[in-house]
């Protein structure tokens, strides 16, 4: 049972694809100069969108392996389709709105103790469409490549 989970490439090129993703939203970070931030390897927002990498490579796989006729390539498109408008959209506007609770907050901390307001919401929660379309980009390439090379 354990060697099938390790062994099907449906769960690993995804896996593989989101993990990959993160690690070059870290080094993006840092090239950018945004510091040695390990919350890069694991948390949402960022350049590219490892969920939307992940979803596509997903999606892509499965039309390759199954076809792209089949109810499973229908079904693991459609749930690309709502990962990628949550973290573009909802997600996205989670975090504007984040920001601009965080300046209120900024600015009530003049006249307010700072455990009565609390910490800052996470501002990076979501993506902007260039972000979400190279995780695009990048879950399609990466599924491609992995099963190229491994004549699937």
């Amino acid at each position: 049972m354990f060697t099938d989970l390790f062994t099907n490439e449906m769960l690993l090129i995804p896996i593989c694809a989101w993990a990959l993703a993160q690690v070059l939203k870290f080094i993006i970070a840092l090239i950018k100069g945004e510091g040695f931030d390990l919350n890069y390897l694991v948390g949402p927002g960022g350049m590219p969108s490892a969920h939307s990498a992940m979803v596509s490579a997903l999606a892509i796989s499965v039309g390759i392996i199954e076809g792209f006729g089949s109810t499973l390539f229908a079904i693991s498109v459609i749930m690309a389709a709502i990962v990628i408008y949550d973290s573009a959209g909802v997600r996205q506007s989670v975090g504007q709105q984040s920001a601009v609770l965080n300046r209120i907050v900024r600015e009530l901390k003049l006249r307010q103790p700072r455990d009565v307001l609390g910490k800052e919401l996470r501002e990076l929660v979501g993506h902007t469409p260039f972000q979400v379309i190279v995780g695009v980009v990048f879950g399609i390439a990466f599924a491609c490549l992995w099963l190229f090379l491994t004549n699937l």
